[in-house]
């Protein structure tokens, strides 16, 4: 939107051509003029601007002003004139969603602060939203301190643990580089159990509902039986090709795709991923381009009580090997 008018300037008939009832207009109008005042009562400038439109749309979030039954020119005139002023070049692009205290001490970010922040900033740590510029600043600062504690809380199990969070030592690396001499598995990692993650092997791992029994409950699958599925493809694909080698997918996003891309990951293999739409000739050049030495792929894709077919599609791109799952079953074994 080119030149929105600020906040205080729009009114009644801005929001009727926008798509509102006169009616609804109004009462729109009278809750931004509402929100306006008690973010100028209660807020402090903004740089270069009279008041700061942050505190202005918190009050319109809190207020519920915006409605998802309003049309969306309504919602993009409110919102970019609330930030008519905003400098995004200097600023960042215009916030939108402000989580709550409570929130933000539910994020990842925000358990590690609480968990840590006292210690690393002592009493000028208050909480995940008035310190968080503090800790940011911290984390630039001090990458070993940050990283180590992130990765512990991320539970990133590696095979050969780094010589340094971070090696700025080669001056033609401008950048540094990061985790020298790590080796990991991002799949092991997802299937291990964490305590830091607050993740056992009774832990609900994926929800799932299949193509066609909407009117069932949803599937469930914990930490163990997927761990389970994951090494029951892994193994067979070890005793069939070599580390290293790429394998492809094609398939939707079923469990059993999900299970196979990550058994691939965990066996030390490379996944090739090919979207289910794709016709013979773009199958075969994804498979020709990444030198796949296999392919999991499915009999019929079912869609809204149609079939439609999968296998004979790869058959035509001519595949070294093809894995074919039948589209209904309950496991990959």
């Amino acid at each position: 939107m080119g030149n929105p008018k600020s906040i205080g300037e729009v009114g009644v008939d801005d929001l009727v051509e926008a798509g509102l009832s006169r009616e609804a207009a109004a009462e729109l109008e009278r809750t931004l003029r509402e929100s306006v005042a008690r973010a100028r009562r209660s807020g402090t400038p903004s740089p270069g601007l009279e008041l700061d439109p942050r505190g202005v749309w918190r009050e319109l979030a809190s207020a519920g002003a915006l409605k998802p039954s309003h049309p969306h020119r309504v919602h993009q005139l409110v919102y970019y004139s609330v930030y008519s002023g905003w400098d995004a070049s200097a600023r960042g692009p215009p916030l939108y969603w402000f989580p709550s205290l409570s929130q933000s001490k539910e994020t990842n970010l925000g358990r590690l602060m609480e968990s840590h922040g006292r210690k690393l900033l002592g009493s000028s740590y208050k909480d995940p939203i008035t310190s968080f510029s503090l800790f940011q600043k911290f984390s630039v600062e001090h990458p070993d301190v940050y990283w180590s504690m992130a990765l512990n809380e991320l539970s990133l199990s590696f095979r050969r643990p780094p010589s340094c969070i971070l090696d700025t030592s080669d001056k033609s690396k401008p950048r540094g580089t990061w985790l020298p001499g790590a080796v990991f598995n991002i799949a092991e990692c997802c299937l291990l159990p964490s305590q830091q993650q607050r993740r056992g092997d009774d832990s609900i791992a994926l929800v799932w509902r299949d193509e066609g029994y909407d009117h069932m409950n949803v599937n469930r699958m914990t930490l163990k039986e997927l761990r389970e599925q994951v090494m029951l493809v892994a193994n067979a694909l070890d005793a069939t090709f070599s580390k290293g080698d790429a394998i492809a997918i094609d398939m939707p996003m079923t469990v059993h795709a999900v299970i196979i891309y990550l058994a691939i990951v965990l066996g030390g293999f490379v996944v090739v991923s090919i979207a289910d739409s794709f016709a013979p000739k773009e199958i075969a050049s994804r498979l020709h381009i990444s030198k796949a030495k296999g392919i999991f792929t499915q009999d019929f894709i079912q869609r809204g009580g149609w079939k439609f077919p999968l296998y004979s599609r790869v058959v035509e791109a001519n595949p070294v090997k093809a894995i074919v799952l039948p589209v209904a079953g309950d496991s990959v074994g």
